[in-house]
């Protein structure tokens, strides 16, 4: 795959806040604090599911590969980002801004799409719960979370590609916090229909279908769920869906807003902030949303806790 192209810069500069500089101090502090959080919280998910037999179920399987995709998804932006605001040279190299082009939106893609494959497993769970079983066995797992990985995968490189052919006349100033795909396509210059009428297919596909697939789920979920007579019993696969569907909020309210839009109407500060909501504020989320509203995860990583002092 030939990324080069005698029309694009060296490098690329950042201008993230250069017009609020104050925010920059803020941000950094922030960013320093939430992506440890990050890390640690996603990390003791997996382990939990991982070293827990209770939680070898696909839920969990399909959490674990959540956590696994939010640890790449911000280790993709947020390390350049603390170099960025930490010095005065906001610069990222073209190769360094192409790796992170793909890697940012091969992991946004794959988790649309495995959010989707989440809701499904809960319709299975509460809506065919003696078949769930035989439908969610192991194989079928492990068949649909690579599915949904090539699917991300795919879309994400073609779309990421077809960017990085875009002639830049010179521009080397990307007014933004990191090298994403609306605002490549509207730095570029000569025509860029083809580009944008691209991204929003690909975007329907990621976004959109994901979308009302989770939304169609839970329709029959709480159909479900409602004919329940126990209240215990209905108590906890909301407390199980609600959790989900909380995730599914924070990551596609502001994916929606950003990438089912033209590039060329996008206000001037909405990517940086966009950016910061779905590549930080979201993986940082995640494992506490599913962790303080499930009693199984509480319970696994009292026992991990304990575990670790214990033996010390």
């Amino acid at each position: 795959m030939d990324l080069t192209n005698k029309g694009h810069p060296e490098e690329f500069i950042l201008l993230g806040f250069t017009d609020h500089p104050w925010l920059e101090f803020p941000l950094f502090i922030i960013l320093l604090i939430t992506y440890p959080m990050a890390m640690v919280g996603n990390t003791a998910i997996i382990l939990v599911s991982r070293l827990d037999p209770r939680l070898h179920s696909p839920m969990y399987f399909f959490l674990t590969n959540l956590s696994f995709l939010d640890m790449c998804y911000t280790t993709s932006v947020v390390p350049q980002m603390l170099s960025n605001l930490g010095t005065s040279k906001k610069t990222i190299s073209y190769m360094g801004c192409a790796v992170q082009l793909y890697f940012f939106h091969i992991m946004g893609g794959t988790e649309c799409l495995l959010l989707a494959l989440m809701s499904f497993d809960r319709y299975v769970a509460i809506c065919k719960p003696l078949h769930y079983t035989l439908i969610m066995n192991q194989r079928v797992c492990i068949l649909l979370v690579a599915t949904v990985w090539l699917g991300g995968m795919i879309c994400a490189v073609s779309e990421a590609t077809v960017t990085l052919q875009l002639p830049l006349c010179g521009r080397n100033a990307l007014d933004h916090l990191l090298c994403e795909i609306p605002v490549l396509i509207k730095t570029a210059c000569g025509e860029k229909g083809a580009n944008e009428l691209t991204l929003s297919v690909v975007c329907i596909f990621l976004l959109a279908v994901p979308l009302c697939l989770i939304l169609a789920s839970y329709a029959c979920i709480g159909h479900a769920v409602f004919k329940i007579k126990s209240s215990e019993g209905r108590k906890k696969a909301f407390g199980t869906c609600s959790s989900h569907l909380i995730v599914v909020f924070f990551f596609y309210g502001p994916g929606i807003s950003m990438y089912l839009q033209p590039p060329s109407s996008i206000s001037r500060d909405q990517p940086k902030f966009m950016a910061l909501f779905y590549g930080v504020v979201t993986p940082t989320l995640n494992p506490f949303i599913y962790t303080l509203r499930n009693k199984d995860v509480k319970r696994a990583l009292g026992n991990l806790v304990r575990s670790i002092f214990t033996s010390k």
